[in-house]
């Protein structure tokens, strides 16, 4: 596989519990409700709880308990049964329950308030809302024009200001579509009794200089200008929101900054030497690691075999075994990534190679694969951790072949391992429909700056949070034509540093140290952790994570 980040926009009766999660310092598990927008009969009907789903998941590494509801069926007095209650405004007008809105006037709880429909609250003279809150909501703000040929970028409020970093939002316009893919959407807010009210995080226009009011908090009534979960990326505002859970919920995590590095698509055809460097490096500096594995070898069409079909598992994949037992002996842990990482025998979507295709996802048609159920994952998932224990390995965590599996792998993955490594994607019903016309079900990819403890298929998921080096090799293989360099990776890591518990996690393909590629690959991994290791980060093996 030469494939760059992640691409996302995510019971058996034999369950093999595999690596471990460290004792946890026991504090009482805050109680939150996570209400959302969902507008029956239309496409956005399910967006809202996809929102939901991925603040259940960040709300997961606080322990919390998560109730998700939508906000049409919120019934009064609700919100006193919580610590703390968030409101995902994503549709905008959505009419919201009078039971809701007069709660909300009142309470003395955590409110979060995000993006849309603060004018019900705001602009309702029964509520006093300015008065009681000290800001007042003056309107939206989106795109300052229409983009077009010949001004594609006319420019919104896009830089978050934070710890003394800018976050821009994703923008990106095709003008032979006219298509924006951006949610440029702000509510604007300014604090009318300092008192009351305090900005805490700005939000500017560089195209009009403005700036606005990004996070807003009065007493336990929070204001947050945008949905922070559309568009999410390293360097995002989503950052933003990751670091201020902490405030909004009461529990300030120490600072503590950890790092993960990760050998990734190790499989049957791996080079030896490659993996040796890499192991000798690491180890000589001290530095634990881990191996992501693919158990079983498949190239089913010939691919890289002269059209010769090609299988090799464990037992007789030399290479490997002599690539995991040399790094093993250096302190590297074991991860299981997928058991082909391919699917059966067509191109899903590139070769049908281990290592290049998904496996439990069909990313042709964008559907789950013809076989999907939980006994079938369990069944590759548990074919796995066999060859690999059975060949003298105990992987410590799962990693799923792009990060991307259905529903029901990613809960079946949950029973077998006790840690997945990955970023995730998830759906908004385990069978899901994504071509619907109406009532479309969402899939969604989340990146996540910390552990957490139990995501919304029952995960506990160890983060990986930067992304990994890639060349622009086109002419050797087309699938792999871009550039994502050393120094992106060390600039995501800062970005980073402004969550107070944010880790430094990144992969790199052993690959790229192929002499016949024509790229640093070995000097550039050397580059990237030096600069982790010199930002304060702490090296650690995913085992040890706390």
């Amino acid at each position: 596989m030469r494939q760059l980040l992640r691409a996302f926009a995510f019971a058996a009766s034999l369950m093999l519990v595999l690596g471990f999660a460290p004792a946890q310092a026991q504090t009482v598990a805050p109680k939150t409700m996570v209400l959302y927008d969902a507008p029956a009969g239309t496409e956005f009907e399910k967006m809202g709880f996809s929102y939901a789903i991925m603040l259940r998941n960040l709300l997961g590494h606080f322990d919390a308990q998560v109730d998700l509801v939508p906000v049409q069926s919120y019934t009064a007095g609700k919100i006193n049964n919580y610590d703390a209650t968030f409101y995902l405004g994503s549709y905008y007008d959505n009419q919201l329950p009078a039971v809701f809105l007069a709660d909300a006037a009142t309470t003395t709880k955590t409110l979060v308030w995000f993006k849309y429909n603060l004018w019900s609250l705001a602009w309702n003279s029964a509520y006093n809302f300015q008065a009681t809150r000290g800001f007042g909501f003056w309107g939206l703000s989106g795109l300052n024009a229409v983009p077009s040929s010949t001004n594609p970028t006319p420019g919104f409020y896009d830089t978050v200001s934070y710890k003394n970093k800018s976050f821009v939002k994703y923008y990106k316009f095709d003008s032979a579509t006219g298509t924006v893919n951006a949610d440029p959407d702000i509510g604007v807010t300014g604090v009318t009794d300092a008192t009351k009210a305090t900005t805490l995080v700005s939000v500017s226009n560089p195209t009009t200089g403005q700036v606005a009011p990004y996070v807003v908090r009065s007493g336990k009534f929070w204001y947050v200008a945008d949905m922070p979960f559309s568009y999410i990326g390293p360097r995002d505002r989503y950052l933003v929101l990751t670091d201020l859970l902490h405030d909004m919920l009461g529990v300030n995590h120490a600072e503590s900054h950890q790092a993960l590095v990760r050998l990734e698509d190790v499989g049957a055809l791996v080079s030896v030497q490659s993996m040796k460097t890499l192991s000798d490096y690491l180890y000589s500096k001290k530095i634990p690691f881990s191996v992501a594995t693919i158990p079983y070898y498949a190239d089913p069409l010939g691919a890289y075999n002269g059209g010769v079909a090609q299988y090799v598992p464990l037992a007789q994949a030399t290479n490997l075994k002599t690539s995991l037992n040399y790094a093993t002996a250096r302190g590297a842990e074991i991860v299981m990534h997928g058991y082909t990482h391919q699917y059966g025998k067509i191109k899903n979507p590139h070769t049908g190679v281990s290592g290049d295709d998904y496996e439990f996802w069909n990313i042709v048609t964008n559907t789950p694969v013809a076989e999907d159920s939980t006994s079938w994952a369990l069944g590759r998932l548990n074919a796995g951790v066999t060859d690999l224990i059975n060949n003298g390995f105990s992987p410590v965590a799962w990693e799923a072949p792009h990060y991307q599996g259905s529903a029901l792998s990613s809960r079946a993955a949950a029973s077998v391992f006790n840690t997945t490594y990955q970023r995730v994607v998830y759906y908004t019903a385990d069978t899901p429909n994504l071509t619907a016309s109406v009532s479309k079900d969402f899939a969604v990819g989340q990146i996540f700056p910390y552990p957490i403890k139990r995501d919304y298929y029952g995960q506990r998921v160890l983060p990986e949070s930067l992304g990994n080096i890639e060349y622009d090799i086109h002419l050797i293989d087309p699938t792999s034509n871009y550039n994502y360099t050393w120094l992106d990776i060390y600039t995501n890591a800062q970005y980073a540093l402004t969550v107070r518990d944010g880790f430094a996690s990144f992969f790199f393909h052993p690959f790229w140290l192929e002499p016949s590629l024509g790229v640093p690959g070995f000097a550039d991994f050397q580059k990237v952790m030096d600069g982790i290791t010199q930002l304060g980060f702490t090296w650690v093996a995913p085992s040890k994570v706390q």
